[in-house]
């Protein structure tokens, strides 16, 4: 099969472009990019798209780059295409970002190539890679350590940008622009960019180094066995993204009016496969990151808070991540003026605001959360009160004051099980997905609907406080009763007596 004919079964494969698809092609100058606009070209003569224009980005990091702009300049005027050129100091804008030059070319490039799809008004920006593009991406992914998403290596589409010559060989061509230039096309000059022998650069490395050392050695096909390799593992994370939807319909939560808030149910979660788990939690965590990069190991260690025996949270990029009850909950937040989170009190966090800009960045909502020793008390200036606790035998019960409702704990005093309470207690206030039982439901509530029920109102939600155990279990809503689990049920037991009032005042 001919080479343009190849092209265009990989786009009918793929639905890249359709006949009134208008393409802009990004020019470099190398042969990948002008066998590119040759192919557009000669797809355009035929009816099967709209060839818009040409795109040149010169980086201004080589002395050849005005040689470049200048062979990219002739080829559009032999295909009697319209051209648009931009220009940056692309060294400059590394040095100001704080950034690898590679990280700036890419960022300032497919900024460029944006501009020029509105400019030519087009639906598409095409560009020239090839198989053995993909091939080197997906070694560059391997040794850095990637899944199935950045083994995919790279998409045939990716929204606005089509890569119709994914399917050919680098070498195939040449081979066609050879040919093509015997024949008198000007269209088929091209360049060869002098900073590819830069082995500096981990893609010239392995493409230099890597890839012929494959070759060689183990496989001399290797590039379309990498290739086709990319190939599957794009088709098994589609799946799997697929089915990462489904599940997440029912266990991923976003509760009302916390837009950065995620609660995953547990329950749910633990009868998925683990690799969907992992995936489930990976994608939550990445939609709260802003930005920040989530890996395999930030899901994994998600995946501990989640188990019982685990950790009860952890700071992640971008977020906190808490067990509570039967929930992962997943909190984000923006970073401070220097884009760190003080994870030395993570409870406590206020969000700063950035010296370039005296206005303070919104703040969350007034989270608290202290620990409670037994004997002692716990002053909470955010609700106005004072939560104390202390121990007592059976045979003293009867020297203490033990009030109406503390057996149930719906007053300002309750008596709870100590037996139950084991390690260490805290105080703080509600987080999404919070549950607990209340005594005489037979059953667990949410605490919003358990507010709902007792007509708490909504400003006064988050100054209630909640007792709870090391394991993060709610052992006392503080004025509103206590888990069945802790309710004292024989005289013979050791209870705590858990007490609530005003602060600088008596219950």
């Amino acid at each position: 099969m001919m080479l343009i004919d190849r092209v265009r079964q990989f786009i009918r494969d793929h639905e890249l472009i359709r006949p009134e698809t208008r393409v802009v092609a990004a020019l470099s100058g190398g042969s990948d990019s002008v066998a590119l606009a040759s192919v557009l070209r000669d797809l355009h003569a035929h009816g099967e798209l709209c060839f818009a224009g040409i795109a040149h980005f010169n980086h201004r990091l080589r002395p050849a780059s005005d040689r470049d702009e200048g062979l990219a300049a002739s080829i559009a005027a032999a295909l009697d295409v319209p051209m648009l050129v931009d220009r940056e100091d692309v060294a400059a804008r590394a040095r100001a970002e704080h950034r690898s030059i590679e990280d700036a070319a890419h960022a300032a490039r497919y900024a460029f190539f944006e501009r020029a799809r509105h400019h030519f008004r087009a639906d598409v920006v095409a560009l020239g890679h090839t198989r053995d593009d993909q091939a080197e991406t997906f070694l560059l992914r391997l040794v850095r350590g990637a899944g199935p998403r950045g083994l995919a290596a790279m998409y045939p589409r990716n929204e606005r940008i089509v890569r119709p010559l994914l399917g050919c060989r680098r070498d195939e061509l040449r081979a066609w622009l050879a040919a093509r230039k015997t024949q008198g096309d000007r269209a088929a000059e091209y360049v060869d960019d002098e900073s590819n022998a830069d082995v500096g650069i981990p893609r010239n490395r392995v493409r230099a180094e890597l890839i012929p050392l494959l070759k060689a050695r183990f496989n001399p096909a290797i590039i379309d066995v990498l290739a086709d390799e990319a190939e599957v593992a794009r088709e098994m994370w589609v799946w799997l993204q697929a089915v990462v939807d489904e599940a997440a319909v029912e266990l991923v939560l976003s509760p009302e009016g916390a837009r950065d808030v995620r609660t995953i149910d547990l329950e749910a979660l633990n009868r998925l496969p683990p690799p969907l788990r992992r995936v489930v939690v990976w994608r939550v965590m990445t939609q709260l990151a802003r930005s920040r990069a989530v890996g395999f190991d930030h899901a994994a260690a998600a995946l501990r808070v989640a188990a019982p025996d685990g950790p009860s949270a952890l700071d992640a990029p971008g977020q906190r991540v808490e067990r509570i009850g039967s929930s992962l909950v997943l909190t984000g937040r923006p970073p401070d003026a220097v884009g760190r989170w003080n994870a030395a009190n993570p409870e406590n966090n206020a969000y700063r605001a950035n010296p370039a800009n005296p206005e303070p960045l919104a703040k969350p909502a007034n989270l608290f959360r202290y620990p409670l020793s037994i004997p002692g008390e716990v002053p909470l200036p955010q609700a106005n009160c004072v939560v104390s606790v202390h121990a007592v035998v059976a045979a003293d019960r009867e020297r203490e004051a033990i009030e109406a409702g503390a057996i149930v704990g719906n007053g300002p005093v309750a008596i709870v099980r100590s037996d139950l309470c084991r390690g260490s207690l805290a105080v703080r206030n509600r987080r999404p997905g919070d549950r607990f039982r209340p005594v005489g439901l037979g059953g667990k509530k949410k605490l919003q609907d358990f507010f709902v029920d007792r007509k708490v109102a909504r400003r006064e939600r988050d100054a209630v406080p909640l007792v709870v155990d090391e394991t993060d279990r709610i052992v006392w809503v503080a004025g509103y009763g206590i888990d069945e689990a802790f309710r004292v049920t024989d005289a013979a037991q050791h209870v705590l007596f858990l007490r609530l009032k005003a602060l600088g005042g008596s219950a």
